[in-house]
């Protein structure tokens, strides 16, 4: 049985390669070249262990202590969590 098929079954709507479709995906793919070339490509990890526990260092630098220039050099944690709606104590 073919994978699409089963989400077919299971009524799970997938996204078609299509017109403005590379946009969906622009952001993971950023993602994933930076890791891989600042991070997997640097490294010869020597266990699966090394290298998740690398890769979430480096995951970990990226969100917070990494400037980025599309968020106006703030790191991914503070422009999320700076946008946060305030909560209203009662």
């Amino acid at each position: 049985m073919a994978f699409t098929s089963v989400l077919d079954r299971e009524e799970i709507a997938i996204k078609k390669d299509g017109r403005g479709a590379w946009r969906d995906n622009v952001v993971m793919e950023r993602l994933w070249h930076s890791v891989k070339y600042d991070e997997v490509y640097l490294h010869a990890y020597t266990a699966v262990s090394e290298a998740r526990a690398s890769i979430g260092r480096y995951l970990a630098f990226y969100n917070a202590k990494r400037p980025h220039s599309s968020l106006g050099a703030k790191t991914p944690d503070k422009a999320y969590f700076d946008n946060l709606p305030m909560t209203l104590a009662a």
